[in-house]
């Protein structure tokens, strides 16, 4: 475990987060406590592939109207948007060290703008103020936070060891894979690009400024995020309230195989998993995760947008260890 928490350098935010920095949390807090502080009313992140996001354009979004409403002989148990699904959370997650939305600093890659919108699955009414985590690996393949332990993609063997089935991967992805099975790590560096904590506006949106992440050993390309509700801001952070989806987004393979043509992603010599192929993507497109993607299709490197909404249960609680086996549940419950 390390010090303190460097400061949001190259940040572009800077100017609207004001005294965040020195609010942010200790390494060993509670986990289930945000404590983070809130930055006046939202700077927008402007769009840099495409220009604005039009409204209605994330993906899985439903008007009423259009099949979104339950049938009047439905059962009350009957919602109006199909729930987004709950996975691990993986190794690691840190806890609301960054307040801010531009999350990119000094990473190299291509821009990627991440533009999120939250509802309750019952209702599909919007979820405002919420507190939105993100977090994903460099283009190589590394997590800030752990880059001793994550696996990377510049130095790992090109060829797959001797006697080694070369089809799809089974069981669970190898520990220190950053989204597959195994508890929470504490970290081992200072470092925390690549990361961030916003809150919904009162449609329920919330927009990040990052990078289009690379790919380790065992998993596809993907992004991990945390919804927490039910809280309050405060002039001193975020606190209370309860983690209402632990999730990951994911990226079609026409994406992820056009952006392994551009540098720094074509100088990774890591072995990469398909979406098909991987353990935690439960193949079933918007619901299970998967974003909705724009981009110049002559032309990756100049950026890309990914959109998605996600329904969730407010009052629920999913921390990201829904994995385990629970009293009374199946064993089943227990994959991840």
């Amino acid at each position: 475990m390390t010090g303190n928490i460097e400061n949001n350098e190259h940040n572009e935010n800077n100017q609207n987060l004001g005294a965040n920095e020195q609010h942010g949390p200790k390494h060993k807090r509670d986990l289930t406590r945000r404590k983070v502080v809130v930055a006046g009313a939202g700077a927008a992140v402007a769009v840099g592939a495409g220009g604005a996001l039009a409204a209605g354009a994330f993906a899985g979004d439903k008007k009423p109207g259009k099949g979104t409403k339950p049938s009047t002989s439905a059962s009350s148990s009957e919602v109006c948007y199909k729930l987004t699904s709950e996975t691990t959370e993986g190794p690691y997650y840190i806890d609301a060290d960054k307040l801010r939305q531009d999350i990119t600093e000094d990473k190299e890659g291509i821009p990627f703008t991440l533009a999120l919108k939250v509802i309750d699955s019952e209702t599909c009414k919007p979820i405002a103020n919420a507190a939105v985590d993100v977090w994903h690996c460099d283009a190589l393949g590394l997590y800030s936070g752990y880059e001793s332990s994550s696996t990377g993609g510049g130095g790992a063997p090109t060829d797959a060891p001797s006697g080694t089935p070369t089809g799809t991967p089974t069981g669970e992805p190898p520990a220190g894979g950053g989204g597959g099975g195994g508890g929470h790590e504490e970290p081992t560096d200072d470092k925390r690009y690549l990361r961030g904590t916003w809150k919904t506006d009162k449609q329920g949106r919330v927009t990040f400024k990052t990078i289009f992440p690379g790919w380790y050993r065992g998993r596809c390309v993907h992004i991990h995020t945390k919804v927490h509700v039910n809280g309050e801001w405060t002039d001193a952070g975020y606190e209370g309230g309860n983690t209402c989806h632990t999730g990951q987004f994911f990226f079609d393979e026409e994406s992820v195989l056009a952006s392994a043509a551009v540098a720094p992603y074509s100088t990774s010599t890591t072995e990469r998993t398909t979406l098909t192929e991987d353990t935690i993507y439960d193949q079933s497109g918007v619901q299970g995760g998967l974003l909705q993607l724009k981009y110049n299709k002559k032309s990756i490197a100049k950026g890309v947008v990914g959109s998605i909404t996600m329904g969730v249960e407010p009052d629920a609680t999913h921390e990201g260890t829904d994995d385990a086996v629970q009293p009374g549940a199946s064993a089943s419950a227990s994959a991840s």
